[in-house]
């Protein structure tokens, strides 16, 4: 047994006998006050006794009904047919524990009389029975009712494992959706070079092979320092660069966020549609902005290219990114945003917004 378990199995221990033990000091008091009112003083010791004998019992008995409300949970016919007996026999047999032990333990009344077990069975039997058999009900129900719950909350964290599971299959998904599409695009461009270049298309499959070797090594993270990020975006950006030589300036300004928690791989895709619609729409190439701030709380990432802008009928968003839309959604829910705008001295900025968290040291 772990120390865990252990620790868990004194808690409910302690705790039920501190809850009986103060059913039977509360039912003692009771006694007492209400002899007397009566005129008929009883002493402490003897309630005490008879009230803790009469609750410890209960205390002893509570994993043999607790099992037995397990055993008759199935079905309702098979409850019945299995606690009216048991009731019976559970409530005898406390009933007859008890007013013997009663007997040994108090002896005579306070008038000096002393029962026999006879006589204790004659004058007590019936209402002790009757005390013992709703005792045992009472103790059913709460009994069934605590390990419904307990089956509930069980139920409930084995359905949030599975969403949480499902969550991270689907965000993986969607970043294996990224690779390939980067991947064709790039090898599109370096095939496009094999001729043309020769140097130039090996240093780029070079750069695409340091670019993958990083992806690799984060395969199974869904988050990573956004200075992780940006060794990713920067090899990125190297085989951009051979491609494009002079014509790519970039400017990337990350503020103190380096520790903030970011999706993996959040921003090449951004800066790969930058590229595709700010730089190839121009012949004399262009400049990238990639900024990152820390605004009330939440992480504040743009991208942003001196292109032509979006287009007057709306932004047409490609696989990039929608899938940088759905990566937010399914991560953060309500509490990420992706925001497009025309830039007001020409271009396009990409906004994210999402929770910022700092890594763990």
């Amino acid at each position: 047994m772990t120390e865990l378990a252990r620790t868990h199995n004194l808690k409910v221990v302690s705790l039920a006998f501190g809850f009986w033990t103060m059913l039977a000091f509360s039912y003692a008091a009771s006694t007492v006050l209400g002899s007397i009112s009566e005129g008929h003083p009883v002493s402490w010791y003897r309630a005490l006794s008879w009230n803790l004998i009469d609750f410890y019992l209960w205390m002893l008995l509570t994993p043999l009904v607790a099992w037995l409300g397990r055993m008759g949970s199935q079905d309702w016919r098979r409850f019945w047919m299995l606690h009216v007996p048991c009731s019976i026999g559970v409530a005898t047999l406390q009933s007859l524990v008890m007013l013997q032990f009663f007997f040994w333990w108090c002896g005579p009344n306070p008038k000096g009389h002393v029962y026999s077990f006879t006589d204790l069975l004659h004058t007590e039997a019936i209402y002790k029975f009757h005390l013992a058999l709703l005792t045992y009900w009472l103790m059913l129900v709460v009994l069934r009712g605590m390990a419904s719950r307990n089956s509930l909350k069980d139920e409930r964290l084995r359905n949030s494992q599975l969403e949480t599971k499902l969550a991270l299959s689907q965000l993986q998904v969607l970043r294996m959706q990224l690779q390939p599409h980067f991947l064709f695009n790039t090898l599109n461009a370096i095939s496009a070079l094999v001729l043309a270049d020769p140097p130039q298309a090996k240093l780029m499959i070079a750069r695409l092979s340091d670019f993958l070797r990083l992806t690799l090594e984060e395969r199974h993270a869904q988050q990573v320092p956004l200075s992780r990020e940006m060794q990713f975006l920067e090899s990125y950006l190297g085989i951009q660069k051979v491609r494009f030589q002079d014509r790519l300036v970039t400017h990337v300004d990350m503020g103190n966020t380096g520790n903030a928690m970011v999706p993996s791989l959040i921003l090449q895709p951004l800066v790969e549609n930058a590229l595709r619609h700010g730089l190839l729409t121009k012949t004399d190439g262009g400049e990238l902005h990639i900024f990152a701030r820390h605004i009330d709380g939440d992480l504040h990432l743009s991208v942003e290219d001196d292109g032509l802008g979006l287009p007057e009928n709306g932004p047409i968003e490609g696989v990039g990114l929608s899938n940088t839309r759905a990566r937010l959604r399914a991560m953060f829910g309500d509490a990420a945003t992706m925001d497009l705008s025309r830039r007001s001295n020409g271009g396009t900025r990409v906004e994210l917004r999402f929770p910022y968290v700092e890594c763990s040291p």
